[in-house]
């Protein structure tokens, strides 16, 4: 049977603080009540929701507007990355996440893996249109420049 619960914090694909959730009791158990995520919904919990919920609106607008700032600063950004290919021009590996992650820590950016909007690594060198993910849902467009390392040596 599924209790309710009232969150503390914004937990990823379960809801936001503030917010009355139902969900299975071993989830609550082993996950939101040992890392004070969620409280049982009682009276006492039901009152302290207005505050939370207020508490949260403030937050989502600061970081809606951080968010859009970071937004405009990447916009247009272009990531390139030189990897290997065999003589016909096909990469011996793929781009996945880790390497887009290493790509921005290098540009003095810091993101996460549930940022980057890729379903699946890159095998194609070539220029890659590509979405970030950032709080609030704010969204911003960059490209990922893949050079095969024989290109990268007929340029030069």
């Amino acid at each position: 049977m599924k209790q309710q619960y009232l969150l503390i914090d914004d937990v990823e694909d379960v809801g936001r603080s503030g917010e009355l959730i139902s969900v299975k009791p071993g989830f609550a158990r082993n996950f939101l009540l040992p890392r004070s995520k969620a409280v049982p919904a009682s009276a006492h919990t039901l009152r302290m929701q207005a505050k939370l919920v207020e508490e949260r609106a403030k937050k989502a607008a600061v970081d809606k507007k951080e968010a859009e700032d970071q937004a405009a600063k990447l916009q247009g950004l272009v990531l390139k990355i030189t990897v290997k290919v065999d003589p016909e021009g096909h990469m011996y590996g793929s781009v996945g996440a880790s390497d887009i992650i290493e790509l921005f820590s290098k540009e003095g950016i810091a993101v996460s893996k549930r940022n980057i909007g890729l379903n699946k690594p890159i095998k194609v060198t070539g220029v890659h249109p590509m979405t970030l993910k950032l709080k609030e849902g704010v969204t911003c467009a960059y490209s990922l420049e893949i050079i095969g390392e024989q290109a990268q040596e007929h340029r030069s």
